[in-house]
């Protein structure tokens, strides 16, 4: 009788796991999608407020004229 009960509790056990794998799985891809959206959403806000377009960009011209080495 009690080679029974174990034999049920530990089937619960695995279905209960199983619903907390899948749950926890279901979570984490919404929390993939969201923070995909919101990394979206804040490229787009940077660039509309000119983060990209109106930053001052590195000096890779020189004035001026070269000199040679000779």
């Amino acid at each position: 009788m009690g080679a029974v009960v174990s034999c049920i509790a530990d089937c619960f056990r695995a279905i209960g796991a199983c619903l907390r794998g899948i749950v926890n799985t279901i979570g984490s891809i919404c929390m993939a999608i969201i923070n995909g959206v919101v990394s979206l959403v804040d490229v787009i806000i940077t660039f509309f407020t000119c983060g990209y377009c109106g930053r001052r960009r590195r000096a890779t011209r020189r004035t001026g004229m070269r000199r040679s080495r000779i």
